[in-house]
This record gives structure tokens, C-alpha cells and sequence, in this order.
């Protein structure tokens, strides 16, 4: 159960883009980035399509090697959710999009699923469409290494990779790359099944 202004700002986006699917996930107790960062509760995933159909990823220069993913940006405390994914759309990619649907809420429970009480932190899944502008990063601090477009069927692989991260700690990630693997790779299961639908 998300916050009542939240749901609020949930059922807006779905009167726009389309009723988003809900899911409750069970992670390992564990603690890790983003799920312990203290500026966030929540994040978008951008899943932004290029005009030739292929999705764009990224990886971080700190990440273990071949951990592309998804584009992802904190939910600023008090920020409405469209705003942070313009935003970050911006920050990441420099590119002008249209959303074309909005696919899925991920709730989080670190230990047991509790649907009727807050989530340890959420995910709101939405693709966006290319339109056009120069495609850029425009935030130095994310320390993008580089970025790697791919069809929506690698997604599942993807997924896979980042599941079999390391069993190690990490500064950078303040945990174990393992259970931050398992956390990131649940909305690429998630968004392939979702859009393989019509």
C-alpha cells in the first residue's frame, strides 16, 4: 500500500497512459543503493524506445562487468511522479519522447511481502517513445560508461546477468552486488512479459 497521495497521483498517470500492472516483490533483507538511500523512496524506469524499435540501456563505471540495465532515476521527495520521469529522461538521454504507456508499479518488501503496509521502496515502470532531439547525457555525475540499445526479447537475458552479479560487497552500492542484481533485474522480467502483450 503506497501513500493516498501517491495512489492519487497512480490513478492520474493511468487515466492518461493506461492502468499500470501491480506487483509485490519479496527481496532478500538486505541493505543496498537505492533501496537505503535516504533523497529517495521510489524511482521511474524509463523505458525508452528508439524509432527503430530498440530499447536503450546502460551501464555505470562502477557496475560488475556486463551489468547493462534498464534507465532508472530517483523520485525526489515531494516530486510528482511524471516530473521526475521528465526529468530524468532529460538528465539521461537529452532526447524529446512521448510516453506510451505506463507498464508497471513495483512495490518492494525487503523480507516478507506485506501488501497492506508501505513497501520498502517502488519502481514506476513507464515506456516512452522517441521523438527526436540529440541523444546525450546531460548529468556527468551518474558516471554512465556507456550505453547499448537492444530488442525488447534480450530482456530476459538481461535479467539473468544481473541476477548472477557477485556475492560481494560493494562501497558503491553500500551492499552486495548479489542483492542489488536480484532488486534491478525484477522489472526487466516484468517489463518483457508486460510488453509482449498488446
Amino acid at each position: 500500500m503506497l501513500p493516498a497521495h501517491v495512489e492519487t497521483e497512480i490513478a492520474a498517470l493511468a487515466s492518461q497512459y493506461g492502468e499500470p500492472a501491480r506487483f509485490y516483490i519479496q527481496l532478500a533483507p538486505a541493505t543496498f543503493s537505492p533501496i537505503c538511500d535516504d533523497d529517495r523512496t521510489s524511482e521511474v524506469c524509463m523505458i525508452v524506445q528508439r524509432t527503430d524499435g530498440r530499447l536503450l540501456t546502460s551501464i555505470k563505471d562502477y557496475y560488475p562487468e556486463g551489468a547493462f540495465r534498464l534507465l532508472t532515476g530517483g523520485v525526489r521527495h515531494g516530486e510528482p511522479i511524471e516530473q521526475a520521469l521528465e526529468r530524468e529522461i532529460w538528465e539521461e538521454t537529452g532526447l524529446e519522447t512521448e510516453v506510451a504507456r505506463f507498464l508497471a508499479v513495483l512495490e518492494y518488501y525487503l523480507g516478507d511481502v506485506r501488501p497492506d503496509e508501505m513497501p520498502d521502496f517502488a519502481t514506476y515502470a513507464f515506456l516512452v517513445t522517441e521523438l527526436g532531439g540529440t541523444f546525450t547525457n546531460n548529468d556527468p555525475d551518474e558516471r554512465v560508461a556507456a550505453y547499448r540499445e537492444i530488442a525488447i526479447d534480450e530482456l530476459p537475458a538481461m535479467a539473468a546477468h544481473l541476477r548472477a552479479t557477485p556475492d560481494q560487497y560493494s562501497d558503491d552500492v553500500k551492499g552486495s552486488w548479489r542483492d542489488w542484481g536480484a532488486f534491478r533485474a525484477a522489472v526487466h522480467e516484468l517489463s518483457y512479459e508486460l510488453l509482449r502483450q498488446p
